[in-house]
Protein backbone atom coordinates (compact mmCIF):
# COMPACT_ATOMS: atom_id res chain seq x y z
CA UNK A 1 0.00 0.00 0.00
CA UNK A 2 1.68 3.49 -0.93
CA UNK A 3 1.00 6.37 -0.12
CA UNK A 4 -0.54 8.12 -3.51
CA UNK A 5 -2.83 5.43 -3.79
CA UNK A 6 -4.31 6.53 -0.36
CA UNK A 7 -4.30 10.24 -1.42
CA UNK A 8 -5.95 8.76 -4.93
CA UNK A 9 -8.80 6.87 -2.82
CA UNK A 10 -9.14 10.13 -0.67
CA UNK A 11 -9.59 12.21 -3.69
CA UNK A 12 -12.27 9.41 -5.38
CA UNK A 13 -14.41 9.30 -2.36
CA UNK A 14 -14.70 13.32 -2.23
CA UNK A 15 -14.93 13.42 -5.63
CA UNK A 16 -17.46 10.54 -6.09
CA UNK A 17 -16.11 10.58 -10.34
CA UNK A 18 -13.20 8.77 -11.73
CA UNK A 19 -13.15 11.35 -14.25
CA UNK A 20 -13.02 14.66 -12.18
CA UNK A 21 -10.50 13.20 -9.61
CA UNK A 22 -8.48 12.06 -12.52
CA UNK A 23 -8.26 15.80 -13.98
CA UNK A 24 -7.70 16.77 -10.50
CA UNK A 25 -4.80 14.91 -9.76
CA UNK A 26 -3.16 15.37 -12.90
CA UNK A 27 -3.01 12.31 -13.83
CA UNK A 28 -4.67 9.88 -16.93
CA UNK A 29 -8.09 8.18 -15.72
CA UNK A 30 -6.96 4.26 -16.61
CA UNK A 31 -3.85 5.02 -14.29
CA UNK A 32 -6.25 5.74 -11.23
CA UNK A 33 -8.81 3.11 -11.96
CA UNK A 34 -5.70 0.86 -12.15
CA UNK A 35 -4.12 2.40 -9.01
CA UNK A 36 -7.86 2.08 -7.03
CA UNK A 37 -8.44 -1.44 -8.28
CA UNK A 38 -4.39 -2.59 -7.30
CA UNK A 39 -5.85 -1.33 -3.56
CA UNK A 40 -9.08 -2.96 -3.63
CA UNK A 41 -7.00 -6.17 -4.44
CA UNK A 42 -5.02 -5.70 -1.50
CA UNK A 43 -7.46 -5.01 0.69
CA UNK A 44 -9.47 -8.06 -0.57
CA UNK A 45 -12.56 -6.73 -0.33
CA UNK A 46 -13.82 -3.64 -3.24
CA UNK A 47 -14.42 -0.05 -1.92
CA UNK A 48 -16.67 1.75 -4.27
CA UNK A 49 -20.13 0.79 -5.83
CA UNK A 50 -20.15 1.33 -9.41
CA UNK A 51 -22.89 2.36 -11.31
CA UNK A 52 -21.82 3.39 -15.07
CA UNK A 53 -20.29 6.78 -14.47
CA UNK A 54 -21.56 7.46 -10.84
CA UNK A 55 -19.83 5.69 -8.10
CA UNK A 56 -20.46 5.85 -4.22
CA UNK A 57 -18.66 4.35 -1.41
CA UNK A 58 -19.46 1.16 0.03
CA UNK A 59 -19.66 0.22 3.09
CA UNK A 60 -16.17 -1.14 2.79
CA UNK A 61 -14.92 1.77 1.70
CA UNK A 62 -16.63 4.34 4.41
CA UNK A 63 -14.60 2.18 6.83
CA UNK A 64 -11.46 2.65 5.34
CA UNK A 65 -12.21 5.89 4.63
CA UNK A 66 -12.85 6.79 8.27
CA UNK A 67 -9.60 5.40 9.57
CA UNK A 68 -7.25 6.73 6.55
CA UNK A 69 -8.48 10.08 6.88
CA UNK A 70 -7.42 10.48 10.36
CA UNK A 71 -4.16 8.52 9.38
CA UNK A 72 -3.02 11.06 6.59
CA UNK A 73 -4.02 13.52 9.09
CA UNK A 74 -1.75 12.39 11.62
CA UNK A 75 1.29 12.12 8.97
CA UNK A 76 1.04 15.45 7.61
CA UNK A 77 1.09 16.96 10.40
CA UNK A 78 4.35 14.94 11.53
CA UNK A 79 5.89 16.50 7.70
CA UNK A 80 4.66 19.91 8.75
CA UNK A 81 5.97 19.48 12.33
CA UNK A 82 9.41 17.85 11.16
CA UNK A 83 9.71 21.25 8.43
CA UNK A 84 8.81 23.71 10.59
CA UNK A 85 12.12 22.48 12.73
CA UNK A 86 13.96 22.24 9.72
CA UNK A 87 12.69 25.51 8.17
CA UNK A 88 11.07 27.71 10.99
CA UNK A 89 10.70 30.70 8.54
CA UNK A 90 8.91 29.16 6.05
CA UNK A 91 6.15 26.81 5.29
CA UNK A 92 2.30 26.56 4.20
CA UNK A 93 -0.61 28.42 6.03
CA UNK A 94 -4.16 26.85 5.19
CA UNK A 95 -6.69 30.09 5.70
CA UNK A 96 -10.19 30.10 4.97
CA UNK A 97 -12.39 32.93 4.85
CA UNK A 98 -15.98 34.41 3.88
CA UNK A 99 -16.42 35.10 0.45
CA UNK A 100 -17.03 38.92 1.29
CA UNK A 101 -13.60 38.77 2.83
CA UNK A 102 -11.72 37.92 -0.23
CA UNK A 103 -11.43 42.05 -1.83
CA UNK A 104 -10.26 43.55 0.71
CA UNK A 105 -9.67 42.41 4.33
CA UNK A 106 -7.62 38.92 3.46
CA UNK A 107 -5.46 40.82 0.36
CA UNK A 108 -4.83 43.36 2.66
CA UNK A 109 -3.41 40.92 5.35
CA UNK A 110 -1.41 38.81 2.90
CA UNK A 111 0.19 41.62 1.47
CA UNK A 112 1.02 43.54 4.46
CA UNK A 113 2.51 40.05 5.81
CA UNK A 114 4.17 38.93 2.80
CA UNK A 115 5.87 41.58 2.93
CA UNK A 116 7.98 40.42 6.29
CA UNK A 117 7.97 36.85 5.49
CA UNK A 118 8.10 36.45 1.75
CA UNK A 119 8.95 32.63 2.29
CA UNK A 120 5.81 31.41 4.18
CA UNK A 121 3.03 30.31 0.96
CA UNK A 122 -0.79 30.35 1.66
CA UNK A 123 -3.21 28.04 0.87
CA UNK A 124 -6.55 30.29 0.32
CA UNK A 125 -10.24 28.83 0.77
CA UNK A 126 -13.69 30.53 0.06
CA UNK A 127 -16.51 29.51 2.09
CA UNK A 128 -20.07 30.19 3.75
CA UNK A 129 -18.97 30.24 7.31
CA UNK A 130 -20.73 26.91 8.32
CA UNK A 131 -18.47 25.13 5.98
CA UNK A 132 -15.14 27.02 7.15
CA UNK A 133 -15.80 25.37 10.36
CA UNK A 134 -16.21 22.09 9.43
CA UNK A 135 -12.78 22.74 7.22
CA UNK A 136 -11.27 23.47 10.46
CA UNK A 137 -12.39 20.85 12.72
CA UNK A 138 -11.34 18.21 10.08
CA UNK A 139 -8.01 19.34 10.51
CA UNK A 140 -8.46 20.78 6.48
CA UNK A 141 -7.32 24.47 7.11
CA UNK A 142 -5.66 25.84 9.87
CA UNK A 143 -7.02 29.05 10.76
CA UNK A 144 -10.31 30.40 9.27
CA UNK A 145 -11.96 33.98 9.39
CA UNK A 146 -15.56 33.51 10.55
CA UNK A 147 -18.75 34.99 13.07
CA UNK A 148 -18.89 32.73 15.70
CA UNK A 149 -18.41 29.50 15.73
CA UNK A 150 -21.33 28.69 18.25
CA UNK A 151 -20.97 26.14 20.78
CA UNK A 152 -17.93 24.44 19.22
CA UNK A 153 -16.00 23.38 22.72
CA UNK A 154 -12.58 22.21 20.90
CA UNK A 155 -12.43 25.32 18.97
CA UNK A 156 -10.67 28.99 19.46
CA UNK A 157 -12.58 32.00 18.54
CA UNK A 158 -10.94 35.46 18.95
CA UNK A 159 -13.48 38.55 17.41
CA UNK A 160 -11.71 41.21 15.53
CA UNK A 161 -13.95 43.63 14.17
CA UNK A 162 -18.11 44.53 13.64
CA UNK A 163 -19.39 45.38 10.19
CA UNK A 164 -22.85 47.66 10.53
CA UNK A 165 -25.50 46.05 8.60
CA UNK A 166 -27.59 48.55 6.18
CA UNK A 167 -31.14 48.44 4.17
CA UNK A 168 -30.12 48.09 0.85
CA UNK A 169 -32.55 49.34 -1.82
CA UNK A 170 -32.25 50.43 -5.74
CA UNK A 171 -31.35 54.26 -6.10
CA UNK A 172 -34.29 55.39 -7.40
CA UNK A 173 -36.79 53.44 -4.37
CA UNK A 174 -39.19 55.40 -2.32
CA UNK A 175 -37.03 54.62 0.52
CA UNK A 176 -33.71 55.65 -0.80
CA UNK A 177 -34.11 59.53 0.48
CA UNK A 178 -33.89 58.36 4.46
CA UNK A 179 -31.42 59.43 6.75
CA UNK A 180 -31.89 55.96 8.62
CA UNK A 181 -34.79 53.23 8.74
CA UNK A 182 -36.19 50.70 11.75
CA UNK A 183 -36.17 47.60 10.14
CA UNK A 184 -40.05 47.09 10.52
CA UNK A 185 -40.32 49.49 7.70
CA UNK A 186 -39.53 47.43 5.05
CA UNK A 187 -42.07 44.99 6.05
CA UNK A 188 -43.83 45.60 2.56
CA UNK A 189 -40.94 44.95 0.41
CA UNK A 190 -39.91 41.67 -1.36
CA UNK A 191 -36.79 40.89 0.79
CA UNK A 192 -33.52 39.22 -1.20
CA UNK A 193 -31.07 37.50 1.14
CA UNK A 194 -28.53 34.45 1.29
CA UNK A 195 -29.54 31.02 1.30
CA UNK A 196 -30.92 29.67 4.38
CA UNK A 197 -27.02 27.93 5.95
CA UNK A 198 -25.30 30.90 5.43
CA UNK A 199 -24.36 32.77 9.21
CA UNK A 200 -25.18 36.34 7.61
CA UNK A 201 -29.04 34.83 6.49
CA UNK A 202 -29.13 32.44 10.39
CA UNK A 203 -28.21 36.48 12.00
CA UNK A 204 -30.75 38.28 9.76
CA UNK A 205 -33.23 36.17 10.54
CA UNK A 206 -32.51 36.81 14.19
CA UNK A 207 -32.76 40.53 13.60
CA UNK A 208 -35.74 40.20 11.72
CA UNK A 209 -37.49 37.84 14.70
CA UNK A 210 -36.53 40.76 17.27
CA UNK A 211 -38.31 43.44 14.62
CA UNK A 212 -41.18 41.49 14.77
CA UNK A 213 -41.14 41.12 10.40
CA UNK A 214 -41.72 38.57 9.02
CA UNK A 215 -40.07 38.53 5.82
CA UNK A 216 -41.42 37.97 2.02
CA UNK A 217 -38.26 36.16 0.96
CA UNK A 218 -38.25 36.38 -2.83
CA UNK A 219 -34.34 35.42 -4.02
CA UNK A 220 -31.92 33.50 -1.94
CA UNK A 221 -28.30 33.92 -3.25
CA UNK A 222 -24.77 32.48 -2.05
CA UNK A 223 -22.53 35.63 -2.58
CA UNK A 224 -23.36 39.37 -0.92
CA UNK A 225 -22.56 41.08 -4.17
CA UNK A 226 -25.21 38.87 -5.84
CA UNK A 227 -27.64 39.70 -3.55
CA UNK A 228 -26.73 43.57 -4.27
CA UNK A 229 -27.15 43.33 -7.97
CA UNK A 230 -30.49 41.20 -7.83
CA UNK A 231 -31.36 44.68 -5.47
CA UNK A 232 -30.06 46.92 -8.45
CA UNK A 233 -31.86 45.35 -10.72
CA UNK A 234 -35.15 46.74 -8.84
CA UNK A 235 -35.81 42.54 -7.55
CA UNK A 236 -36.40 43.73 -4.07
CA UNK A 237 -34.46 45.37 -0.83
CA UNK A 238 -31.50 43.45 1.33
CA UNK A 239 -29.71 43.85 4.94
CA UNK A 240 -26.13 43.18 3.87
CA UNK A 241 -22.57 44.72 4.89
CA UNK A 242 -21.22 48.26 2.42
CA UNK A 243 -17.98 45.80 1.36
CA UNK A 244 -15.89 47.77 -1.66
CA UNK A 245 -17.10 47.83 -5.01
CA UNK A 246 -20.87 47.81 -3.71
CA UNK A 247 -20.56 51.92 -3.36
CA UNK A 248 -20.34 53.08 -6.72
CA UNK A 249 -23.12 51.12 -7.57
CA UNK A 250 -26.85 52.14 -7.79
CA UNK A 251 -27.69 51.32 -4.87
CA UNK A 252 -29.07 53.37 -1.58
CA UNK A 253 -27.00 52.27 2.24
CA UNK A 254 -29.34 52.87 4.64
CA UNK A 255 -28.70 52.81 8.71
CA UNK A 256 -30.64 50.68 10.72
CA UNK A 257 -31.88 52.92 13.46
CA UNK A 258 -33.57 50.34 15.59
CA UNK A 259 -32.77 47.08 15.87
CA UNK A 260 -28.87 47.67 15.91
CA UNK A 261 -27.51 45.56 13.01
CA UNK A 262 -24.06 44.31 13.24
CA UNK A 263 -22.23 41.44 12.53
CA UNK A 264 -18.65 40.03 14.06
CA UNK A 265 -15.85 38.57 12.51
CA UNK A 266 -12.78 36.93 14.23
CA UNK A 267 -10.33 34.32 13.81
CA UNK A 268 -11.01 30.81 14.49
CA UNK A 269 -8.96 27.71 15.12
CA UNK A 270 -8.58 24.38 16.96
CA UNK A 271 -7.42 24.32 20.53
CA UNK A 272 -4.27 21.94 21.80
CA UNK A 273 -3.75 21.10 17.91
CA UNK A 274 -0.29 21.36 16.35
CA UNK A 275 0.38 24.57 14.36
CA UNK A 276 3.54 25.46 12.54
CA UNK A 277 5.52 28.45 13.12
CA UNK A 278 4.82 29.96 9.88
CA UNK A 279 0.74 29.48 11.60
CA UNK A 280 1.74 30.63 14.48
CA UNK A 281 3.24 33.81 13.22
CA UNK A 282 0.42 35.13 10.95
CA UNK A 283 -1.93 34.27 13.47
CA UNK A 284 -0.08 36.83 15.64
CA UNK A 285 0.05 39.07 13.04
CA UNK A 286 -3.78 38.55 12.25
CA UNK A 287 -4.81 39.20 15.88
CA UNK A 288 -2.41 42.37 16.31
CA UNK A 289 -3.71 43.99 13.43
CA UNK A 290 -7.49 44.55 14.49
CA UNK A 291 -8.64 46.04 17.86
CA UNK A 292 -8.19 44.06 20.96
CA UNK A 293 -12.19 44.47 22.38
CA UNK A 294 -14.08 45.30 19.02
CA UNK A 295 -17.30 46.58 20.42
CA UNK A 296 -19.64 43.24 19.57
CA UNK A 297 -23.09 44.85 19.37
Amino acid sequence: MEWHQLEYFLTVAQLQHFTRAAGQLSISQPALSRSIARLEAELGVPLFERRGKNIRLNQFGKIFLQHISQAMQEIRAAKREIESIIHPDQGTVSLAFLHSQGAHIVPDLLGRFRAVHPNIRFRLYQNPSYLLLEQLEAGDIDLCLSTPPGSREDMEWTPLYTEELFVVVPADHRLAGRKSIALAAIAPEPIITLKSNFSLRILTDQLFREARLTPDITFEGEEIPTVAGLVEAGLGVAVIPRLPGLSNSRLAFLPISSPPCYRTIGLAWIKGRYAAPATLQFRDFVLSSFPANPDKR
